[in-house]
């Protein structure tokens, strides 16, 4: 019989202002424990934000393993291990008003003649964890996050909204001149989005920048390299380790281990962050797993987590296409005609079929390897494979941060790329 424990406690801060007023004030705290019980192949579960003493715990979650299955895990080796992220301003030592004030300045920014409607919303959390289980293991951590998102929407020949943000394991020292540039971007896209025309449509190539690419990756193709995808027959990656799936250029890689968004130094298995090479040289070397799954498949687990005190499961962290050899001006050229595009607006993708359609937050049409006039409301769809077979990768890794949904459960992600050139269905969104 296997069994595991897990103690969470999260501390949250959210500020958000809108339209010059504050509209919330939110202070969270939470605590409790997790207990799994493996038992005949099949899993019993409990939680509580009760003091309940391990034994108890473990009794009750044994008494949910009810039937019998054919799940197993791999053991890993035994360890105590502690790991606190130090922040150089802790968020929690700076006065609600001066984190007030600095949203105030952010939105005094975005104020122009087109802008409507404004809302900054600020974040911190701390997540305390502590993970123990039959076999010894036992890790520890603190990590805090902070945030910030600037929106606005403006009105001209269209209504437009365009946002930004700014999320990072760290602490208060990340917010700088960056917040105001980050609020000046926005205000200055919307001044052409306001005016800008309907996109051409067909299929034709595509620059996509590293917003946008980073999107792709984690939910066009990392879903699909879910070993709990895999598994279930519903991955179109299945039975593929070894094959190429991507044009030589291409590496993806999953890392905990940098600190961005979806860093975190042990998953909620207790199994050590590793960087995981998914595909090398556009060659399938791996899936994302957890233990349960590693058993199943084959593999290293260490991708499972949890959001609070759930299930944990097959999740991406901070997934990535490595760096290629193109300059963006080189993709232009090489593209000749088309468009480019930048950030998304959320989509759907089917990691069984490898089907996918996107919408941009904007994006400008190329002639003759030069950018020409804005385009709003862009939809972009194709199928992960062929456009992974066929693109060109350029340099400039940068990550952008959010939270991935799977299974009812919510995650700290970041997605990263550089820009790179594909093709695929263009139209309006």
């Amino acid at each position: 019989m296997f069994y595991d424990v897990r103690s969470v406690r999260t501390k949250t801060l959210t500020l958000s202002l809108e339209n010059g007023r504050v509209e919330r004030v939110k202070w969270d705290e939470s605590s409790g424990k997790a207990f799994r019980v493996l038992n005949n192949g099949f899993w019993g579960f409990y939680s509580t934000s009760e003091d309940v003493s391990d034994e108890e715990g473990i009794r009750r979650a044994k008494e949910n393993a009810v039937g019998k299955g054919d799940a197993s895990v791999v053991e890993v080796d035994a360890k105590d291990e502690k790991f606190v992220l130090k922040p150089k301003i802790p968020p929690w030592d700076v006065p609600v008003e001066e984190k007030l004030k600095l949203l105030r300045e952010i939105e005094g920014v975005l104020r122009d003649g087109h802008v409507v409607s404004t809302r900054i919303v600020y974040m911190e959390n701390v997540r305390e964890f502590e993970y123990r289980d039959c076999c010894g293991v036992t890790v520890r951590y603190s990590v805090p996050r902070v945030g910030i998102v600037v929106q606005a929407v403006a009105k001209g020949e269209s209504l437009q909204m365009y946002s930004k943000r700014i999320f990072k394991p760290a602490g208060y020292e990340i917010f700088g001149d960056n917040v105001f540039e980050m609020a000046e971007e926005v205000r200055k896209v919307l001044e052409g989005l306001v005016k800008a025309k309907t996109p051409p449509s067909g299929r034709m190539n595509v620059v996509i920048d590293p917003s946008l690419g980073g999107v792709f990756i984690h939910e066009a193709f990392g879903h699909a390299a879910e070993a709990d995808h895999v598994a279930q027959g519903s991955s179109v990656l299945a039975g593929r380790i070894g094959e190429r799936v991507a044009d030589e250029g291409v590496n993806v890689y999953d890392d905990p281990t940098l600190e961005e968004f979806g860093f975190y130094p042990f998953d909620d298995e207790g199994v050590r962050a590793e960087r995981r090479a998914i595909v090398e040289n556009g060659i399938l070397r791996g899936f994302l797993h957890s233990r349960e799954t590693a058993s199943k498949l084959g593999g290293r687990p260490g991708n499972a987590r949890a959001q609070g005190l759930d299930f944990p499961i097959v999740r991406m962290s901070n997934t990535f296409i490595g760096e290629g050899d193109f300059s963006f001006e080189e993709l232009l050229e090489e593209a000749r005609e088309g468009v480019y595009l930048v950030g998304s607006r959320g989509g759907e993708t089917n990691p069984a079929t490898g089907y996918f359609q996107f919408n941009a937050q904007y994006g400008y049409v190329i002639r003759n390897g030069e950018l020409g006039e804005m385009i709003r409301d862009v939809a972009l769809s194709g199928n992960t494979l062929e456009v992974l077979r066929d693109i060109r990768v350029g340099r400039g890794l940068e990550f952008d941060p959010g939270f991935c949904g799977k299974a009812g459960q919510i995650v700290p992600v970041a997605d990263g790329s550089p820009p790179a050139l594909i093709r695929a269905l263009v139209g309006g969104a």
